[in-house]
């Protein structure tokens, strides 16, 4: 009674109404039920769907403890309607599971109900056909829709049931979408034929089925795979009583997360999840983008933190080195591969020169694994090989293990199945053995089956019951002669390093710090090249071989006693690269190992000469192929973008993968090399600046570059950073993509050079009106498109506003949606003869001011 005056005392205060003194109860309730029919708008949320109470758009489905929702919503920049659930309480919707992923409303006209066959439909527009459904089969004697609810419960779980027996008909946690809850399962269930698995949306615009999948692959043993479509893209592995193998760091997750992981013989198999601490709220995501993730709930910050992540680095993803070979994300070299004992690669020119592993390696020439002498050596802490190629034996000791491999010739490898509880149990593989990863820990032990003669290099072998005396001496013979030449190449190698350090000494004599801070130091195996060499493998520099003349000097073509070609940059005594600028390229480039960057091979420091001696790429630079009117036509749309690809993986091993980051500051088509397959290399890196792992920005007095590729910062303030490689990149892009200059002027045109012209197409709409007409119209609209508009979110004037170059590779390599550009800086007229000036621009301080030249090139 108190509640009810309550309510009705609000109702005439809030109509600003004059105050009511009631006396009669019987006069209360009559004026109530006259008063309902004016409070259409006060609803009470339910967590229950009924025969009679569907759930339209605009209305929720709260579960009891108020922490999801269900209900209608639109992602993101879509004008689509979905049916999903969201955390009710959290500032951000976040949607965990959607069920017409693939079937979206154009309108607000959804209704979720409940059909008379006893289905969760969702309907639209009074339509009889429903664009989703549970897609229950009762016999129809059994249906009785009246007696059906669906219903929200506490942990996101949309359960259709009979309400007087609970018997579950359906339930959401049976079909997950890209969010793995907690109680929520990954796995398979072979009697009743189900499986659960995580697939990616397309964009955050469209929840519709994308492109990865987390899965169990149940070949052999279960495995958890990521897949990109069909291919294996990340290997999580098997449970070996622990982890699973490929998630190492899921030890250190356990301390939040408590993990659960059930194999029932090959039949069923489920992994899932709850949290120790209940107020802790994570979730887990298979990315679009390909990232398997972990985020947890910050409430000081009011935002998701990435807790966990996979793929972390280049050794995650599948199959990275090919087949029996390691990968070791530890090694800071930009090769990551070895092969593993008593292997050697492949293609041994991929592996070595293009330091391309994903050929993998094969047993050494001449080796002999059956019968004769061979056994096992361990590579300790690894991600063990996958094991589609292997065998489970259980009950099995480690020498047991070892014993049953070495009987069958065809057994490559074994290692302990389970290493819980001391470790038991065997895995032998019988071919191959791929994806194979150094861990820093929890790694696993792998014993890799060997010839005697890997045994004995190694000095770390068992010998098979019944070998023969004298292969116990031949054995002991190669470990001594193994011994001998390493001794020897370690005295030739302290010799070699003396004469190269007294060779060196003027060149170091005036280092100090270079711009950055970084120390100056020498590289104790870069190569010399005496003066008579270089002499003698250039003719004499003749003008035959001459290749180019640069800004700094000119570029021979030269060949070495050995046969080997090489390309020699000799540095004019007048050039604009002092000895400063040769000691940063040197230092530089043989810190340097990548696919795109061209290869230094030594260097020749004699008398007033100052030479670099690179491999030779036979098809000269990116220029003389896309600014040439006849050579440009052998260039088609597919190799362009292949050059466009690789100068971006190039640039972004500089910025982030290297052991240094580097900006280059002078990017541009001139300083790209094509090798014989046309793939591009970059090169030039006199200019180049090493930045320290946390710096972002630096500034310099002498600003040197060329002319429509330096970023407005750079040459009018000559502050530099990443963002100046990248606007010189999106300059790049749109050269390879017109065949023009940058700087070229065309009659006729309102822009003075190419990024205008191309901006002002693009607002027009008409920006393929800029694609070479060389193309003859072969090549696919929506990617070059995609790649213009990559080009000037480049380009940028603020270079805040531009991507890093690893959003590049990524928006290069995925097909998400792209931000639209803002207006680019039109820095340059290609008309305007520039000549060396001086602007005012920041120096070391933003409280001082100093002079900064220009120099052209």
């Amino acid at each position: 009674m108190d509640s009810a005056k309550n309510i009705f005392y609000f109702v005439t205060a809030k109509n600003h109404k004059h105050k009511l003194i009631i006396h009669n109860s019987w006069f209360l309730i009559n004026s109530l039920i006259l008063l309902l029919p004016t409070f259409s708008f006060c609803s009470c949320s339910t967590d229950i769907i009924s025969t009679d109470k569907p759930i339209r758009d605009g209305e929720l489905l709260v579960s009891k403890s108020k922490t999801f929702a269900l209900g209608f919503f639109t992602p993101a920049k879509s004008t689509s309607r979905y049916v999903g659930i969201w955390y009710n309480n959290l500032p951000i919707q976040t949607v965990v599971w959607v069920a017409n992923r693939n079937s979206p409303i154009n309108d607000t006209s959804g209704i979720l109900s409940i059909d008379p066959n006893e289905n969760l439909v969702l309907n639209h527009n009074r339509s009889t056909i429903p664009i989703w459904s549970t897609d229950v089969s009762l016999p129809q004697s059994q249906r009785n829709s009246t007696r059906v609810i669906a219903q929200l419960s506490d942990v996101a779980n949309l359960v259709l049931m009979i309400n007087n027996t609970k018997t579950v008909l359906w339930e959401s946690f049976d079909h997950p979408t890209d969010t793995l809850l907690p109680y929520l399962k990954i796995g398979f269930n072979r009697k009743t034929n189900q499986s659960w698995f995580l697939q990616s949306w397309k964009t955050d615009d469209d929840p519709g089925n994308g492109a990865f999948t987390v899965k169990f692959n149940s070949i052999v043993k279960p495995q958890l795979f990521m897949y990109n479509h069909d291919f294996p893209w990340w290997r999580g592995g098997h449970w070996n009583g622990a982890i699973l193998v490929g998630a190492p760091n899921m030890k250190r997750d356990m301390a939040i997360l408590n993990v659960s992981f059930v194999e029932d013989d090959d039949n069923y198999v489920a992994i899932s999840y709850n949290m120790f601490d209940k107020s802790v709220i994570a979730r887990i995501v298979v990315q679009q983008s390909g990232f398997f993730q972990i985020f947890t709930w910050n409430n000081q910050k009011s935002q998701w933190n990435r807790f966990w992540s996979e793929p972390t680095n280049q050794c995650d993803n599948y199959g990275t080195c090919g087949s029996n070979s390691n990968c070791d994300p530890l090694n800071f070299e930009d090769f990551k591969c070895t092969c593993l004992p008593g292997f050697e690669p492949k293609f041994p020119r991929d592996w070595y020169e293009r330091r391309d592993g994903s050929g993998g390696c094969v047993r050494k020439k001449g080796a002999s694994i059956c019968r004769n002498g061979e056994g096992f050596i361990k590579v300790a802490s690894l991600k063990v090989p996958d094991i589609s190629v292997a065998v489970t034996k259980g009950g099995l000791s480690l020498e047991e293990c070892e014993e049953e491999c070495l009987r069958n010739c065809s057994c490559t490898s074994y290692a302990v199945a389970d290493v819980s509880n001391g470790g038991s149990g065997c895995l032998a593989w019988y071919g191959d053995l791929m994806d194979i990863q150094k861990l820093s820990d929890q790694g696993q032990d792998l014993f890799v089956r060997v010839d005697a003669v890997e045994l004995a290099k190694a000095n770390n072998h068992k010998r098979s019951k019944g070998v023969l005396g004298q292969k116990r001496i031949s054995a002991i013979l190669v470990a001594s002669t193994v011994a001998i030449v390493l001794l020897l190449s370690f005295v030739f190698c302290r010799w070699k390093k003396t004469r190269n350090d007294k060779m060196m000494r003027q060149f170091n004599q005036d280092s100090s710090e270079e711009e950055n801070g970084a120390q100056s130091n020498t590289h104790p195996n870069l190569p010399f090249f005496s003066f008579k060499t270089i002499i003698t493998a250039t003719r004499d520099f003749s003008h035959q071989n001459k290749l180019g003349q640069g800004g700094f000097g000119s570029v021979y073509k030269g060949c070495l006693v050995n046969g080997q070609e090489i390309a020699v940059k000799r540095l004019s005594k007048n050039s604009g690269q002092g000895k400063e600028e040769f000691k940063t390229e040197v230092k530089l480039l043989v810190k340097l190992q990548h696919r795109n960057l061209v290869r230094l091979l030594g260097c020749c420091f004699e008398k007033e000469e100052r030479m670099l001696v690179y491999e030779y790429l036979p098809n000269k630079s990116l220029d003389f192929f896309i600014f040439d009117q006849n050579q440009r036509s052998s260039l088609d749309w597919g190799k362009r973008f292949e050059i466009i690809c690789g100068i971006a993986r190039g640039v972004l091993y500089l910025h982030q993968d290297s052991r240094l980051k580097i900006i280059h500051r002078d990017l541009k088509a001139s300083n790209v090399l094509l090798d014989a397959a046309m793939n591009p290399k970059i090169s030039d890196f006199g200019m180049a600046r090493i930045f320290g792992e946390d710096e972002i920005q630096a500034r310099t007095k002498r600003v040197v570059g060329t002319y429509g590729y330096m970023s407005p910062e750079y040459a009018m303030e000559g502050r530099y950073s990443t963002k100046s490689d990248v606007f010189s990149f999106g300059v790049l892009l749109l050269e390879i993509i017109a065949g023009q200059r940058n700087t070229h002027c065309e009659t006729g045109r309102d822009s003075p050079n190419l990024i205008g012209h191309v901006w002002t197409l693009w607002t027009e709409g008409r920006a393929l009106d800029i694609v070479d007409p060389e193309l003859n119209q072969f090549y696919p609209p929506s990617i070059v498109m995609r790649c213009i508009q990559i080009g000037l979110l480049c380009v940028q004037e603020n270079a805040i506003n531009r991507p890093s170059m690893l959003e590049v590779v990524f928006m290069l390599c995925n097909e998400t949606p792209l931000c639209p550009p803002q207006k680019p800086a039109f820095l340059f007229n290609g008309n305007q003869d520039l000549q060396e000036s001086s602007t005012s621009g920041g120096g070391s301080s933003i409280n001082e001011l100093t002079e900064t030249t220009i120099s052209a090139r």
